[in-house]
C-alpha cells in the first residue's frame, strides 16, 4: 500500500475495524478539499464563453449532453443572427435547429430555447430574472442551469451540480444522494454559501481534468491523500498523468474566449475532448 492510499484510507477510517469517519471529521476533510482545489484551480472559471446573463442563460441550456467547447463554437453564429430574448422568440425553429444542431439534441434545445425567450419577452420584460423561483420557471431551465446564471452572472451563490460535481462528491463521500436536488441540500449544509459558486467550478473542474468518469487520474492527484475512493483509477504516476485533459494536460481549455490569467488561453482545437 502507498502512503498516499493508507493516508486516505486512515482519514476515511475503511477497513481493518477502524472507526468510521465521523460526520465531523468528514466536514473537514471536504472543507480542506475545497481549499486545496482552490489552490489548484486559483483560475477556476465557467466554461461556457458569454458576455451577458442571456447569453449564459442560452448557453447553459445548449450545454447538456454535449461539451462546453461544442457549445463555445456554436454559441457566435447563434447570437450574432439573434442576439436578445426578442430576436430569438421570433427566430424560425428551422434555421435555429440547424444552427444549434452541432450541440446535440437540437430539436428539444430549440424548442427549450424558443419557449424560454418567449417568456423573458412576455414576462420579464426582455430580461433574465435574477431569483431562483424565476429562473426555474422558464422552459428547459432546471435547478443547475439556475445556479449557473445567478452565481456567474449575478453573483448570488449556487452550487451546481452537473455529472462531473455528481460524481466526485460521491467518491468524496460528502453524500450518498444520487438526486440532484438532494446532492445539492447536502452539500450546501457542509460549506458556507459564500463558497458555494467557486466550490462548484472547482469540483467541475477538477472533474473534467483529473478524477475522469471511466479512468480518474489517481496517480496526479493533488489532493489523493484526503479521498477515500484512492486507487479506483490509474495509481501510477507516470500513466496518470498522460490520462490528464485541458490544461493540466498541456492543452487548451474549453473556452475559446478564455480570461487572460487562464493557463490554457490558446483556442482549442475543434476536436478536443
Amino acid at each position: 500500500m502507498s502512503a498516499t492510499q493508507g493516508s486516505a484510507e486512515s482519514e476515511q477510517g475503511s477497513g481493518g475495524g477502524r472507526k468510521p469517519e465521523s460526520r465531523l471529521a468528514m466536514v473537514r476533510r471536504a472543507r480542506r478539499i475545497n481549499r486545496e482545489l482552490g489552490e489548484v484551480y486559483y483560475y477556476a472559471h465557467p466554461e461556457l464563453d458569454f458576455e451577458n446573463p442571456f447569453e449564459l442563460l442560452v448557453a447553459t441550456v445548449l450545454s447538456a449532453q454535449t461539451t462546453d467547447l461544442r457549445v463555445n463554437q456554436t454559441t457566435p453564429a447563434l447570437f450574432a443572427a439573434y442576439p436578445t430574448p426578442e430576436d430569438l422568440a421570433a427566430a424560425d425553429p428551422a434555421r435555429l435547429e440547424e444552427i444549434i444542431r452541432p450541440t446535440g439534441f437540437f430539436r428539444s434545445k430549440a424548442k427549450a430555447l424558443l419557449g424560454l425567450s418567449a417568456a423573458l419577452r412576455d414576462r420579464f420584460g426582455g430580461e433574465v430574472p435574477g431569483r431562483l423561483e424565476d429562473l426555474v420557471s422558464l422552459p428547459g431551465v432546471g435547478r443547475k442551469t439556475a445556479h449557473v446564471v445567478l452565481g456567474n452572472a449575478f453573483g448570488r451563490p449556487g452550487i451546481t451540480v452537473d455529472t462531473h460535481f455528481q460524481r466526485l462528491v460521491r467518491r468524496w463521500r460528502w453524500t450518498e444522494q444520487k438526486d440532484p436536488d438532494k446532492i445539492e441540500a447536502e452539500v450546501a449544509e457542509i460549506f458556507p454559501k459564500k463558497d458555494w459558486t467557486m466550490l462548484s467550478h472547482r469540483v467541475i473542474f477538477h472533474g473534467r481534468r483529473i478524477c475522469h468518469s471511466r479512468k480518474p487520474a489517481c496517480g496526479a492527484c493533488p489532493i489523493a491523500p484526503l479521498c477515500p475512493s484512492y486507487g479506483e483509477g490509474e495509481t501510477d504516476p507516470e500513466k496518470a498523468r498522460a490520462l490528464l485533459k485541458y490544461e493540466m494536460g498541456g492543452k487548451p481549455g474549453q473556452r475559446l474566449k478564455p480570461p487572460a490569467d487562464y493557463p490554457g488561453r490558446a483556442a482549442a482545437p475543434l476536436d478536443a475532448a
